[in-house]
């Protein structure tokens, strides 16, 4: 992927994303719909993998068909609420690799405290998705990738749900290298870090918490 950002504009995911902005819609429904956004915005973030020929037999033929080449993907769930993406995305690609980053934000001063990694082995081989739901300062994003990068890992993508210019451009000035998927690039930041007009936090919302 050559572009920094891309924004899926898609008409599915446009109307399921408005379905989840919605204060009044259900945890049940809020969960269902990320799982279904997961698979749309999945799409786009693996839609150039490098494919390769392989020799098969249909029930007809033998064939060459293409298959995704190299190591298994690897996916990198920043907890917790990365793992509403997470989920959706290991229905469509159910052999890829997984990995979890525990970050939580200091409200005080935005930045991110790590309490957790855990990642797959040959991060080097792989194809490295990121998935977490909000982009918001890009501090907790920054800090995930700057441990994807350290675990050998070159070629990593960020699937978020809603990006904010802030973090955006955190992101870019941090890891230029590293391309951007979201369904939707919102306004701005409040004064305690949330996007507006976002969908409030994504994790309360998925598992019903305050």
């Amino acid at each position: 992927m050559t572009q920094h950002l891309t924004v899926v504009e898609h008409p599915l995911v446009q109307h399921k994303l408005s379905i989840m902005r919605n204060k009044d819609t259900s945890t049940a429904s809020f969960r269902q719909l990320l799982r279904e956004i997961s698979h749309l915005l999945a799409y786009e973030v693996t839609r150039d993998l490098p494919l390769s020929n392989v020799r098969i037999e249909t029930p007809l033929c033998e064939m060459d068909a293409p298959m995704i080449e190299g190591k298994k993907l690897a996916l990198v769930s920043i907890l917790r609420a990365g793992n509403g993406l997470l989920d959706g995305i290991l229905e469509l690609i159910p052999a890829a690799r997984v990995g979890f980053i525990g970050l939580y934000r200091d409200e005080e001063t935005l930045q991110p405290v790590q309490y957790y990694n855990k990642l797959p082995a040959n991060m080097e081989d792989r194809v490295t998705i990121l998935v977490d739901p909000m982009l918001a300062t890009g501090n907790s994003s920054a800090a995930a990738v700057d441990l994807v990068k350290a675990s050998g890992a070159k070629e990593i993508r960020f699937l978020c749900l809603l990006a904010a210019p802030e973090g955006v451009a955190r992101m870019k000035e941090a890891h230029p290298d590293v391309p951007i998927v979201t369904a939707s690039l919102d306004q701005k930041l409040n004064e305690k870090g949330y996007i507006v007009p976002g969908l409030g936090d994504a994790g309360d919302r998925m598992f019903g918490t305050k």
